[in-house]
């Protein structure tokens, strides 16, 4: 777990220890209501097996993991009556919970989300390509 936090509220629900409100559960999967919700209905989607962030799920588990997202996804319309959803992942920062987590969103036109609200910069001259060689070099592209 990252430092500072005490409890992995995704593995506490796994176990039954506490109280989470589950919409699905698979032998490698689970996903519940998120109890801060950015709108009511928002889910998290989380594999079982404790990871921390995205960049730790072995790559053969990333299927597994959002066949589920696209379940939920495609259920929520048909469950609240949303146009559609907004699926996003933290990895460290913003991270609140130390267990990896997909935010399912339910999403309507004209819900009050704007979006985020990052700072943007722009690229010095040969900046832009800099990065993208430090990028590909790193991918192994």
């Amino acid at each position: 777990m990252p430092a500072g936090t005490d409890i992995d509220v995704v593995c506490a629900i796994a176990a039954g220890e506490l109280a989470g409100e589950v919409v699905l559960r698979t032998d490698r999967v689970i996903a519940f209501l998120d109890h801060r919700p950015v709108f009511k209905g928002h889910v998290l989607v989380c594999p079982l097996p404790h990871v921390d962030q995205l960049t730790d799920l072995p790559a053969d588990q990333l299927p597994v993991l959002f066949v589920e997202v696209q379940r939920v996804a495609a259920a929520l319309p048909r469950a609240l009556g949303c146009t559609g959803t907004f699926v996003a992942i933290n990895n460290v920062v913003s991270q609140s919970v130390p267990h990896l987590h997909v935010h399912v969103v339910p999403r309507t036109r004209g819900d009050g989300l704007r979006g985020f609200f990052w700072p943007r910069v722009r690229y010095a001259e040969g900046e832009l390509q800099a990065y993208g060689t430090l990028i590909r070099e790193a991918v192994g592209e």
